[in-house]
């Protein structure tokens, strides 16, 4: 199991709406990754399945989106993914190991937002 190496992508802009089926569909685009997910595709999200990286499914997390052709992390999918590491829409089905790496990650995006973590209040 995996968590994704901090990329400090550039910033959306804090208003901009969080689809992520929308921003799956640009991503797999972006990334040329419409057979199987390559490591662009795997820059989108926080977690991934390291036993099975060729399956789209192996996949969770996604913080980011193509914005003018450019990947960057949406701040509302920061905060989505923030509240399901503490339980929302029944939290999410990773190891245990992973989590507080998953946190650390996501923590450096909250602070770049100039925000804190939810788990760190």
């Amino acid at each position: 199991m995996t968590v994704t190496r901090f990329h400090d992508l550039p910033l959306a802009d804090r208003d901009r709406r969080w689809d992520a089926d929308s921003a799956d569909k640009h991503v797999r685009a972006w990334a040329g990754a419409e057979e199987k997910p390559n490591g662009k595709y795997r820059e989108a999200h926080v977690w991934y399945d390291g036993d099975e990286p060729d399956e789209f499914g192996s996949y969770k997390l996604p913080i980011a989106d193509v914005i003018g052709g450019e990947l960057k992390v949406v701040p509302h999918a920061v905060r989505a993914a923030g509240g399901v590491m503490e339980g929302a829409r029944g939290g999410v089905d990773v190891p245990r190991e992973d989590v507080e790496r998953i946190k650390s990650h996501l923590a450096r995006y909250y602070a770049k937002m100039g925000e804190t973590a939810p788990w760190e209040r």
